[in-house]
C-alpha cells in the first residue's frame, strides 16, 4: 500500500501549528512488519524569536534562573526550542490522528517525534534564506565545476541560487582540485540540489 507523504505531513503541520510548532521534515521508512516515520519538529517563528531573546538577555547577564539554559557556542538560530514535552504532546495528538483517519494503512509502524538536529537538512527555499552565514554541505544532482559534493559557508541565496565560499571549509576530493583550480566561490541552483544539511559550528 502506498503511503501519501504529503497527506501526512498535512496533517502534522495541522496538528503541529495548534501547540505552536512547525514541522521540519518527514521521512517514512522500512518496510513490511518494521515500518517508522520520522517527524522532526521546532518551535514556530514567534517561539524561535522568544529563543534569541533569552538567549541575549542571558549573553547580557539578564537572564532569569529558572529559564531554559541554551547550549554554549550554538548559534541561536540553529536551535529548534523544541522540548522532550513538545515532542511527547505532538506525538500524542499526532499518532490519534493518524489511527482515527487511517491515513497510514497496513500493519503496525513506530512513530518517532524529535527536533532537527544542529546539523538539520535543508529542505525548503525558506531554509536557505534563514541560514545564510551558517556552513553547510550538500550533493547535487548534477556537476558543477567537476564535483557534486560541497562544503562551505553560505553567503548568500538570491533568485533561487545559492552561493557558497568553499574556502570556509577544508575541501576533500574532486572538491578540492576543483577549489584549487577555480574561484573559492561555487554558485549552484536550488533546483540542482539533492540534498543539503548543516555543518555545526561549536
Amino acid at each position: 500500500m502506498a503511503i501519501q507523504l504529503d497527506e501526512i505531513r498535512a496533517v502534522a503541520q495541522r496538528v503541529a501549528g495548534s501547540h505552536h510548532l512547525e514541522v521540519v521534515d518527514v521521512e517514512f521508512s522500512g518496510g513490511a512488519k518494521f515500518r517508522t516515520l520520522r517527524i522532526y519538529i521546532e518551535k514556530d517563528a514567534e517561539g524561535r524569536a522568544k529563543l534569541a531573546e533569552l538567549a541575549k538577555a542571558a549573553e547580557a547577564g539578564e537572564g532569569d534562573e529558572e529559564a531554559p539554559q541554551l547550549p554554549k557556542g550554538v548559534p541561536v538560530e540553529m536551535l529548534s526550542g523544541v522540548t522532550h514535552e513538545d515532542c511527547e504532546q505532538f506525538a500524542r495528538d499526532f499518532g490519534t490522528l493518524l489511527d482515527v483517519e487511517d491515513i497510514i494503512p497496513g500493519a503496525e509502524y513506530t512513530l518517532e517525534v524529535s527536533s532537527p538536529g544542529i546539523e538539520r537538512k535543508l529542505t525548503k527555499p525558506a531554509d536557505y534564506t534563514r541560514f545564510q552565514g551558517s556552513l553547510v554541505k550538500l550533493q547535487t544532482f548534477t556537476p558543477v565545476n567537476q564535483s557534486r559534493q560541497f562544503q562551505g559557508r553560505l553567503t548568500r541565496f538570491e533568485g533561487n541560487n545559492l552561493t557558497l565560499d568553499l574556502a570556509a571549509v577544508k575541501q576533500k576530493g574532486k572538491a578540492r582540485k576543483s577549489a584549487a583550480a577555480q574561484d573559492q566561490t561555487v554558485e549552484i541552483a536550488l533546483s540542482n540540489v539533492e540534498k543539503a544539511s548543516l555543518i555545526a559550528e561549536i
